[in-house]
């Protein structure tokens, strides 16, 4: 029996990772190739010409399982029974502005996304924020929406994930999918901490395959921290492609579930595992099943890295002071 559509909201749908990330819902790479869905598209009233454009394009390209488009600059009208939210619209920061100034812009956009997300969505509704700060975004919406339980509110760090496998890959000169269990430790910003001293290539640890650790704990870490920089430099636009990409992978994962023996990265509302700071959106390594995320325990965690995961946890909670702050 054919299965039911399942509605995924995508905001800032008309900007670049909207652009690239709304076919491939549309073609089954999210929920899978034999998943029907409906997309709702949400942007702001000056990007209303540019959305209906996306809209066209959608139609156009005939895709079998897309069973309805939505296209919206109403936040009610696109919220309204959602099952998956991916939450890509929010402010940049621009040339000039002070940290501050992005996250109140943020604070005002997450407040309003889930009060209505709250109002409308689906019971059960999961949420991906892909906009940065991603962390503390989901934060303000977790706090915003006491109804959805903290565990349905995520953020995107599976993009950094990807990044670190795609080093290793092409370090070894293996491939990709041969990576497996890289971690991306808290924040998604550059106090990011991508460890691999429990990834594997086959069943031998990657630090033994790669036999350098001062590249393991140095370029290698800031090459993955500070990719997005370097793709602007290279592009002058931030990645769209790779980052729609990740959101697939981890919204597929979570609702599909992890591979037996594999975990991936997923921005969670940390319990205080692994001595993080609780009440923060903290980047750990997860296993998925039965639509439900799972901390992974017992992982040693070596000198070098608990300094790591300090840093990027004292960074996470110096945002949620700032954020709240704006509320204020």
């Amino acid at each position: 029996m054919a299965k039911e559509p399942v509605r995924v909201l995508v905001t800032g749908a008309a900007g670049q990772i909207g652009y690239a990330l709304v076919p491939m819902i549309a073609r089954g790479i999210m929920l899978g190739a034999d998943q029907p869905v409906i997309l709702h598209m949400l942007d702001i009233p000056p990007a209303a010409e540019a959305l209906n454009g996306v809209r066209m394009e959608l139609v156009d390209a005939a895709f079998p399982l897309l069973k309805g488009v939505v296209a919206t600059t109403d936040v009610v009208e696109a919220c309204t029974g959602v099952n998956v939210a991916v939450m890509v619209g929010g402010f940049p920061r621009k040339e000039g502005m002070e940290r501050k100034d992005v996250m109140s812009k943020n604070v005002s956009i997450y407040k309003s996304q889930a009060s209505a997300l709250e109002q409308h969505a689906a019971p059960n509704c999961k949420v991906l924020v892909v906009a940065n700060p991603a962390n503390t975004n989901a934060l303000i919406l977790k706090e915003f929406a006491p109804s959805i339980p903290a565990k349905n509110i995520t953020c995107l760090t599976r993009l950094d994930h990807n990044r670190a496998l795609g080093q290793i890959s092409e370090r070894l000169n293996v491939q990709v999918s041969d990576v497996k269990n890289v971690i991306i430790w808290g924040n998604h910003s550059s106090t990011q901490y991508p460890d691999v001293n429990h990834a594997t290539v086959g069943d031998k640890p990657v630090r033994e395959l790669v036999k350098d650790d001062e590249w393991l704990n140095g370029e290698f870490i800031t090459t993955v921290q500070q990719r997005g920089a370097a793709i602007i430099k290279a592009r002058k636009l931030s990645s769209a492609l790779s980052a729609a990409s990740a959101a697939c992978d981890h919204i597929r994962d979570w609702v599909l579930g992890t591979p037996e023996g594999t975990w991936v990265s997923m921005g969670v509302y940390s319990d205080g595992s692994y001595n993080a700071p609780a009440g923060v959106i903290y980047s750990f390594p997860v296993t998925c099943k039965n639509g439900e995320w799972t901390i992974v325990q017992g992982l040693a965690i070596d000198e070098f890295s608990r300094k790591k995961l300090e840093l990027t946890g004292a960074e996470l909670t110096e945002e949620k002071e700032l954020a709240y702050s704006c509320l204020s």
